[in-house]
């Protein structure tokens, strides 16, 4: 019940436009380091930008400004895309450097951008910190720190001229406009490497690009990302929500993805499977085995397969599988047919919205995507 209150929670707050859910930076490294092992070069000579944070908060700011060398960046851009308490109070980025002059009161400048081209260990102390970075700003050497002149938005024109200079987006966006800003990606032919709701893969416009192969999950979802940083005001209750050593109100959802156009290594692993024979006789689920044969939809030509891990290698029919599998997804191994209950391709054509899958005697399945193996005959 934990978990459930602290998605239902989550979902409360993106109806009421609060999406001010900042991602750990342990999630972050660890998300980045699987596109570095598959390819060395991914960050190499580009402009990342990242459009939906304050550098005052954002641990994207954080792990790409004290990783710029070693990622080879050529240039770092960072904008806030909300009004934040803490700007230019050089409270959450600078720490106590007493260098930096504290302003007064509430930050007369409500967004932030931050560019940056060069990072240098400043003080010769043999490493490179936040702190440096702040005497690089303060020097005005090499690097960017204004205001922007209107909130932030990444819909803004100011931003969208920020965009256009970038070659790769990563941060984590307002779920609220999910749909809009995944959109932009594409308008300006972005690579991303973004967070969303697990939700939004059977939205239309997403799960087209998936369909496509323009777009893909990352390395992981769910418990794979380990919570997020939330503010003073969101209730903490259950065993998912905690206070963690540097005082983070931390919320554990279950419900997050990554999601991305950069490759990885991951979805070119083939799924490791059994026959529809050994499934059928050695299946760890209860659902599987021991029956004759797996069972059919009442009304659509194709079988149910409850479990990712049970799917067979051998049929070469339709399957309608878990959404999770998308998590497994390998292009060359499976074919995307459509998904319900939905049935994009069906809606499209102008033809009715067909009804959610249906087997007799069982209540409903859950949504699923349908597939085929590219190899296995029918």
């Amino acid at each position: 019940m934990a978990r459930e209150a602290s998605i239902k929670n989550l979902t409360n707050a993106k109806r009421a436009k609060n999406d001010e859910f900042y991602t750990q930076y342990i999630d972050i490294q660890k998300e980045i380091e699987k596109y570095l092992d598959y390819n060395p070069d991914t960050f190499r000579a580009k402009v990342v930008y990242c459009n939906c944070d304050d550098p005052f908060e954002s641990n994207f700011f954080r792990y790409f400004v004290l990783n710029f060398n070693k990622l080879g960046l050529k240039q770092l851009i960072t904008t806030s895309y909300k009004p934040s308490p803490v700007a230019n109070t050089q409270l959450g980025l600078f720490g106590n450097d007493k260098t930096l002059t504290k302003s007064k009161g509430r930050p007369k400048v409500t967004a932030n951008k931050f560019i940056i081209n060069e990072v240098h260990d400043m003080d010769d102390d043999g490493e490179f910190n936040l702190k440096d970075v702040a005497k690089q700003l303060k020097a005005n050497k090499h690097n960017e720190w204004t205001s922007l002149e209107k909130d932030g938005d990444f819909r803004s024109p100011e931003c969208i001229a920020l965009l256009e200079q970038s070659d790769i987006v990563v941060t984590n966006p307002p779920f609220s406009l999910f749909r809009d800003y995944v959109k932009q990606l594409f308008d300006y032919n972005k690579k991303f490497l973004i967070i969303g709701n697990i939700n939004c893969i059977t939205y239309k416009e997403i799960f087209k690009k998936i369909k496509n192969n323009e777009i893909w999950l990352g390395n992981g979802m769910g418990r794979w990302i380990s919570g997020f940083i939330v503010p003073e005001s969101y209730d903490l209750y259950g065993s998912e929500a905690q206070i963690d050593e540097n005082g983070n109100r931390i919320v554990a959802t279950n419900n997050c993805l990554w999601l991305t156009n950069l490759d990885h290594g991951r979805r070119h692993q083939p799924l490791p499977l059994m026959t529809m024979a050994e499934n059928l006789k050695y299946s760890k689920h209860k659902e599987i085995k021991g029956k004759k044969a797996y069972d059919k939809y009442d009304n659509y030509d194709a079988i149910e397969v409850p479990f990712t891990d049970a799917i067979p290698n051998d049929y070469g029919g339709v399957m309608g599988v878990p959404i999770t599998f998308l998590d497994k997804y390998n292009p060359a191994q499976f074919e995307i047919v459509d998904i319900n209950p939905h049935f994009f391709m069906v809606v499209e054509k102008g033809l009715p919205k067909p009804a959610q899958l249906k087997i007799i005697g069982y209540n409903d399945p859950y949504a699923r995507i349908l597939i085929k193996n590219r190899k296995a005959k029918k």
